[in-house]
């Protein structure tokens, strides 16, 4: 029947359902993102030096990698266990109502230290959302999919981000335009954040439309779900985990310091306009979104491997040309620089959405794959931007380029020691 899982309407159902599930939730946490790099050091920490600030900003940003993690055991848990439809429910709200807070809350000139304090609490549970999201998101798509498409299908969920940032840097760079700087600083950045209500009630109207994977209804049917998902993963799955989540930091580091990073070492450090850099940010999203959709579909013929391989090592040379290009200052070679990192982002991230799940048995498969693509995100994500501020002060821009090359190269060898999976049948 149409209606049934694996079929033709399901299946659409399911694509768009993870594509604006994913969509959703990685605008809400890329604002945070945008913000951290034009404002929120000034709304927060005025009280500190200008490179004090940002670190102080980046650091709050940082809180919600290291929650990730704690996301992926707490969602996981459940996820294997009652199923993925209904976590995906409660992270999309967890993850939307604390952003939505954050731009309610009164800056540190009303309510002095408890200002960054409440930024923090509400920062960590963004990240306790989103450690639940992504790992069911892929889920969805790839055990509804059939086995020679789920690159395909995964590919919705892995737009999710490139779209998610370009609403973000869209509505940030529409404000940036029609507000003047005072006003901006003032309140207008607060209006991305507060749009995470509407997106919220829009998210939730297209979840609960959508029935449990086939995959996982047959594990419940049969009562094998895992009674500790996460510890099965520690005991069992070790070497996957851990390859995996190196597999992944390279996606993570390129997209922060690419995005995060530039965003504010081109406004603070080269003297670049605010408006002209978040354009210029809006084109390089088309270099993701094209990277991960040639990368996601065509590795149900290439394979995984071998995608995320070209991308690391593309990688490994796009960190040394990135910020040569970013100090001309010129707008077509900074967007040439940006747009290519995120490209390479986009190759090495496409087929992850396929390949991480598939390293996992269905009864661990959403503990294991969130696990493995959070703990990359506390290693390439949390830190990229502080190190980089780090580095570009001690030893210029040239080190920041290495750090991210180096990053490309721990990336390709962990993925050269795990396996192709694109033909392994999900049990």
């Amino acid at each position: 029947m149409a209606g049934e899982p694996g079929s033709g309407e399901s299946l659409r159902r399911v694509a768009v359902a993870s594509f604006i599930g994913t969509a959703i939730e990685f605008y809400d946490f890329y604002i945070y993102g945008t913000a951290a790099a034009l404002v929120l050091n000034q709304a927060f920490f005025p009280t500190l030096n200008p490179v004090n600030a940002t670190l102080a900003s980046f650091s709050t940003y940082a809180v919600a990698f290291a929650a990730r993690p704690l996301g992926s055991v707490l969602f996981g848990h459940f996820g294997d266990r009652v199923g993925r439809k209904s976590v995906l429910v409660v992270s999309l709200l967890l993850m939307g109502l604390s952003t939505a807070c954050v731009g309610l809350l009164p800056g540190y000139g009303t309510w002095g230290v408890w200002a960054p304090l409440l930024l923090l609490v509400l920062r960590f549970l963004q990240g306790i959302g989103l450690g639940g999201e992504w790992g069911g998101a892929a889920l969805l798509a790839v055990e509804h999919a059939p086995r020679r498409r789920r690159g395909l299908y995964a590919a919705f969920p892995q737009l999710g981000p490139s779209v998610g940032f370009f609403a973000a840097t869209g509505v940030f760079w529409l404000l940036s335009s029609v507000l003047d700087d005072a006003a901006f600083r003032s309140w207008g950045w607060r209006v991305p954040f507060l749009l995470s209500f509407l997106l919220v009630g829009v998210g939730l109207f297209v979840r609960l439309k959508i029935s449990e994977t086939p995959v996982f209804a047959k594990v419940l049917d049969a009562r094998e779900a895992s009674k500790v998902p996460a510890v099965e993963v520690l005991r069992r799955h070790p070497r996957e985990l851990l390859l995996g989540a190196g597999g992944m930091i390279i996606a993570y580091g390129l997209f922060y310091t690419a995005t995060t990073y530039c965003l504010s070492y081109a406004t603070a450090g080269l003297g670049i306009s605010r408006n002209t850099m978040l354009g210029l940010s809006l084109v390089a999203c088309l270099f993701l979104a094209a990277g991960t959709w040639l990368a996601a579909t065509r590795s149900d013929g290439a394979g995984r491997r071998k995608l995320i391989l070209a991308g690391s090592a593309l990688a490994v040379v796009w960190g040394l040309v990135l910020f040569p290009l970013l100090d001309t200052g010129e707008p077509v070679l900074i967007a040439l620089g940006v747009g290519g990192a995120l490209f390479c982002m986009g190759v090495v991230y496409g087929p992850m959405g396929a390949y991480l799940p598939e390293l996992f048995g269905t009864r661990v498969r959403y503990s294991g794959a969130s696990l493995a693509y959070n703990l990359g995100g506390v290693l390439g994500g949390a830190v990229a931007p502080l190190v980089a501020t780090r580095l570009q002060s001690a030893y210029g821009s040239a080190s920041v380029g290495w750090y991210v090359s180096a990053m490309a190269v721990v990336s390709l060898l962990c993925v050269l020691a795990l396996p192709e999976t694109r033909e392994r049948d999900l049990v």
